[in-house]
């Protein structure tokens, strides 16, 4: 399981906390935010709050989120040593 992280985005302070396989629960200044899910590389989808279905509307604070979290997982991630 992967562990809770926070990343900064204009100046607002966001707690990410890794839920099931690409899905990540938000925290907004300390206050559950949105749950989120990565669809591609570049494009994020919120999840509704009572149905936990994507929502398939375009989002430009979602996606930066969605970019913070690609940046944090590739800088924490330890590279494999594959040398036998």
């Amino acid at each position: 399981m992967k562990e809770p992280f926070d990343i900064t985005l204009n100046e607002i302070d966001y707690a990410i906390f890794p839920e099931e396989e690409s899905i990540y629960t938000v925290y907004k200044d300390g206050i559950e935010y949105v749950k989120i899910m990565k669809d591609t590389e570049s494009s994020w989808l919120k999840l509704d709050p009572e149905t936990e279905l994507p929502r398939f509307e375009a989002d430009d604070e979602i996606n930066a989120i969605g970019k913070e979290i690609i940046a944090y997982e590739a800088s924490t991630s330890t590279p494999s040593n594959d040398l036998d």
